[in-house]
C-alpha cells in the first residue's frame, strides 16, 4: 500500500507532535468532564439544585459527547481527519467560555451539552489520526498516551479546584473558563498538522497522499489504489465486523458505567466523611485521580510488552475485585474509601480506560475507522449517562455501599465480554488488521486463542 515508510525512525519527531497535539485534546476532555464534579459543590451553594437536576448538570456534557461522537465520527470519515480535528476545538473554546458565564442552571446545562458535542467528537478524530500516523511497533503506546492524557486532565481539574477555591463564590466560573483558554492555545498548534494520507488513499486521492508522505518523510512514497473502500457506517454491523463492533462497544460501555458513575460523585461522596472541609474533599478526590493517572501510565508502558488482551483482562478483574470490597463494607472510613476507590480507578484505567483509544482504531478499515471509534464512543457515553443518573438514585434507595454492587456487576460483565472477544493486535499493521479478505480467518483465530486463554 505504501505506508511502510511510516515505520521509519526518521518520523519519530513528527509522530510525537501528532500524538502530543491529539493528547492535548483528550487532556481537555478529561479536564472539562471532570471540572464539573470539582465545581459542583460550589454550584450547589449558589443555586438550589436537587438530586435529579444535579444528575442532568453533571451528565449534560456526556450526553452531548454521545451525539458529537457518532455524528462527527461519521463526518470525519466523509470529510477528512484534519477538518474535524480543527473545528471541534472551536467548540471547546466557545462553549467552555459560555459555560463559565452561565446566569442560570438551564444555561449551564445547555452550554455544557454543546461543549460535550465537541468533547465527543475529539475521541474518534484524535484517536484515528494518531493510529494512522503511528509506527506499527509503538502504535499501542501512541494511542494509549491519549488515554493517559485524559487522566492528566482529570488530575489538573482537581489541582485547579484546590488553587481557585480561595477566590470565593465565583471560583467555579474561573475553573470552567480555564478550559476555554487551554483549548485556544491547542487550536493554534493543531492547524499546522496535515491530513491523514491513509484517509486520502482510501478516498482515491493517492497523489495527495503521496504529496503529504513526501512532506512528512522527505522521500517519495508510492501509494497504490486500495480497491474497494467501505465508507458507510452500516458496515459496522455486517457479518465481517459485528463481533468487533460488539466488543469495542461492549467493553467501553461497561468501563464507562462503572468509572463515571463513581468518579463524577467522588467529591460528593467524600464530603460527608471530611468534617465539612472542602479542601480535604478535593485532596481525597484528587488523590484518587492521581492513582487513576498512574494506572493509565502503567498501561501505557505495558501495552506493547504484554499486549492488549492480557491488559484488558487484568484491568476488569482488578476493577471488579475493588468494587466488591467497597460494596461489602457498610461502615467505611474516608481513608478506606480513598484507598479502595484509588485501586478501582487504577485497575480500570490501566486497561479498559486507555485501550478504548486503541481497539476501535485498530480493528476497522480506514473508510469506517472514525465511524467505528465514534460509535463506540457514543455507546460509552450512554454508559456514562447511565452511571451518572443511576448512582445517586441507588444511593437514595440502598445507601452508598449497596449501590456499588451495581457497578461491580457491570464490571464483571465487561470482564466476561473481554474474555470471550478481546483479540491480540500487538505487532500487526493497520492494513493487516483491516484486510477485508482476512476477516473470517482472523475472527476464527481470535476465537481459538481466546478459548485457549480461558482454558
Amino acid at each position: 500500500m505504501g505506508f511502510e515508510q511510516l515505520d521509519s525512525s526518521k518520523l519519530k519527531k513528527f509522530q510525537r507532535k501528532v500524538t502530543l497535539l491529539s493528547a492535548a485534546g483528550t487532556f481537555l476532555d478529561g479536564f472539562d468532564l471532570t471540572i464539573i464534579a470539582v465545581a459542583m459543590p460550589l454550584i450547589l451553594e449558589k443555586w438550589d439544585v436537587g438530586p435529579g437536576l444535579q444528575g442532568i448538570i453533571t451528565s449534560a456534557a456526556v450526553i452531548g459527547a454521545l451525539i458529537g461522537a457518532i455524528l462527527l465520527g461519521n463526518l470525519t470519515d466523509k470529510f477528512g481527519r484534519k477538518a474535524m480535528y480543527v473545528v471541534d476545538l472551536l467548540a471547546f473554546v466557545v462553549f467552555a467560555a459560555l459555560t463559565a458565564c452561565s446566569q442560570s442552571v438551564w444555561q449551564l446545562m445547555l452550554f455544557r451539552f454543546l461543549l460535550g458535542i465537541g468533547i465527543g467528537a475529539d475521541y474518534p478524530i484524535s484517536a484515528t489520526l494518531v493510529s494512522e500516523f503511528s509506527p506499527t511497533k509503538s502504535r499501542g503506546q501512541h494511542s494509549t498516551f491519549l488515554g493517559a492524557a485524559w487522566f492528566v486532565g482529570a488530575v489538573a481539574a482537581y489541582l485547579v479546584g484546590i488553587l481557585l477555591i480561595p477566590l470565593g463564590e465565583n471560583a467555579w466560573r474561573y475553573m470552567l473558563l480555564l478550559g476555554a483558554i487551554f483549548a485556544l492555545i491547542i487550536f493554534c498548534f493543531r492547524v499546522t498538522l496535515p491530513e491523514s494520507p491513509r484517509w486520502l488513499a482510501a478516498r482515491g486521492r493517492e497523489k495527495e497522499a503521496e504529496d503529504i508522505m513526501m512532506k512528512v518523510i522527505g522521500e517519495k512514497a508510492s501509494i497504490k489504489p486500495s480497491g474497494k473502500n467501505v465508507q458507510h457506517i452500516s458496515y459496522l454491523f455486517s457479518k465481517s465486523f459485528f463481533q468487533r463492533t460488539f466488543f469495542v462497544c461492549g467493553f467501553w460501555f461497561c468501563y464507562s458505567v462503572a468509572y463515571y458513575g463513581i468518579s463524577m460523585y467522588t467529591p460528593t461522596i467524600l464530603k460527608s466523611f471530611s468534617n465539612g472541609s472542602q479542601i480535604s474533599t478535593y485532596i481525597g478526590a484528587g488523590t484518587i485521580s492521581v492513582l487513576g493517572l498512574i494506572g493509565a501510565l502503567l498501561g501505557f508502558n505495558l501495552v506493547e510488552r504484554i499486549g492488549r488482551r492480557p491488559l484488558i483482562l487484568i484491568s476488569f478483574l482488578g476493577l471488579t475485585g475493588s468494587l466488591v470490597i467497597l460494596a461489602i463494607n457498610n461502615h467505611p472510613t474516608m481513608l478506606f474509601l480513598v484507598v479502595l476507590f484509588s485501586l478501582a480507578v487504577l485497575f480500570a484505567n490501566m486497561g479498559a480506560g486507555i485501550l478504548n483509544f486503541v481497539y476501535p482504531t485498530e480493528l476497522f478499515p480506514t473508510g469506517i475507522r472514525a465511524s467505528a471509534s465514534g460509535l463506540a464512543t457514543a455507546v460509552s457515553r450512554a454508559g456514562s449517562v447511565m452511571g451518572i443518573f443511576i448512582f445517586p438514585q441507588l444511593v437514595i434507595l440502598w445507601g452508598n455501599s449497596k449501590a456499588l454492587w451495581f457497578f461491580a456487576v457491570i464490571s464483571l460483565i465487561g470482564l466476561m465480554i473481554s474474555m470471550v472477544l478481546a483479540p491480540e493486535t500487538k505487532g500487526m499493521n493497520l492494513e493487516e488488521l483491516s484486510d477485508e479478505n482476512q476477516h473470517s480467518n482472523f475472527n476464527e483465530t481470535m476465537a481459538g486463542e481466546n478459548n485457549e486463554t480461558m482454558a
